[in-house]
């Protein structure tokens, strides 16, 4: 039986266990910048002894980001400090991966400490672009409607970010499609209402998708892991739900997406989500089971039995932890001593 602490084999590369850093944004870094902070924080979850550490939402464009103090890897000088950090989990047995993400209309805000509040051009912000001029809540900036070479632009964004995830030597690669960003905007209807070939139906929502999956599998290795993270239902109920995930789900497996990472919200900002422990893991649990797809559980999972359970079950094939690994970066080591697993520990 497959356990937490089972290696899995995905393509050429092998995780040592089903545990795995979930990206998280540290508000950190200047012009797009990794530092010793980024060095840190990932790398002592590698010691700590995570299978997978995935950086925080990475930037394809200085307008891509949440806020100006993102990590980014929009020009060719970022790679340098994300190849020294990549460098330092692989020799810790641990794998690296990269999200790749635009944040769209819900772009050019302050740090959360600074308020979280919107950035005005004056103020070091930008302008904001979105499938719709629709914005995500009052607080909100009205972000321009996207056209053709807008969208093209960001294609080739993360076309060239890819290129040069390759060179800063990571492993996997995650597009980020979740949490009311981009990606997510054009395939949610309630912030896509356009009438040409990128909105409207189920199939002309999931183009933009498309279109940067292709660009990216062009340049990534065809035997690395390539990840996508949706957000699996909107919690709205004119809104995107786990059927459309389903559906997604379908398609993706076909055109080379290896595992899918299960979260949900952050499109709309009148959901009323109940949280808890695992409250998130039913979403990876009914994609694997509906449609075979490699899949990963995400929200409140704390507890080592808790996360073990969630691998014996089947309800997914990796776990990724977010807050418990900021309260523990050792977290995996001390899963292993209880559930009594003999993993190999840092010299």
């Amino acid at each position: 039986m497959k356990n937490l602490f089972s290696p899995l084999t995905i393509k050429s590369v092998t995780f040592k266990n089903r545990i795995a850093v979930s990206p998280m944004c540290e508000y950190s870094s200047t012009d797009g910048f990794a530092n010793d902070w980024h060095l840190v924080h990932l790398g002592s979850r590698a010691i700590g002894g995570a299978g997978l550490i995935i950086t925080e939402a990475t930037a394809v464009s200085p307008e891509g980001r949440i806020s100006p103090a993102d990590l980014g890897i929009w020009k060719d000088e970022h790679i340098e400090q994300l190849k020294r950090i990549t460098d330092f989990i692989h020799q810790h047995d641990s794998v690296a991966g990269i999200q790749l993400a635009h944040a769209g209309r819900k772009a050019s805000h302050s740090e959360p400490w600074n308020g979280g509040n919107l950035l005005l051009p004056e103020d070091g912000g930008w302008k904001t672009v979105a499938p719709s001029p629709i914005a995500f809540s009052p607080k909100y900036d009205l972000p321009v409607e996207m056209d053709k070479e807008a969208i093209k632009k960001v294609i080739d964004d993360f076309e060239k970010a890819t290129i040069r995830s390759v060179k800063a030597g990571f492993k996997v690669l995650e597009i980020h499609g979740a949490h009311g960003y981009l990606i997510n905007e054009f395939l949610s209807p309630i912030s896509n209402h356009r009438t040409d070939e990128y909105g409207g139906s189920f199939e002309n929502r999931m183009r933009f998708l498309l279109e940067i999956m292709e660009a990216v599998q062009k340049h990534w290795p065809a035997d690395y892991p390539l990840f996508l993270r949706i957000s699996a239902s909107d919690w709205v109920e004119e809104g995107w739900t786990v059927e459309d995930s389903v559906k997604l789900s379908e398609v993706i497996k076909t055109k080379g997406i290896d595992l899918l990472d299960c979260s949900s919200g952050g499109n709309a900002s009148n959901a009323v989500i109940k949280t808890g422990p695992g409250y998130q893991v039913h979403f990876a649990e009914g994609v694997r089971k509906q449609t075979g797809l490699l899949t990963g559980a995400v929200g409140m999972i704390t507890d080592a039995q808790q996360a073990n359970q969630i691998i014996e079950r089947e309800q997914a094939d990796i776990v990724l932890l977010a807050r418990e690994f900021l309260r523990d970066p050792y977290w995996p080591l001390k899963a292993a001593y209880e559930l009594q697993q003999n993993v190999t520990w840092p010299k």
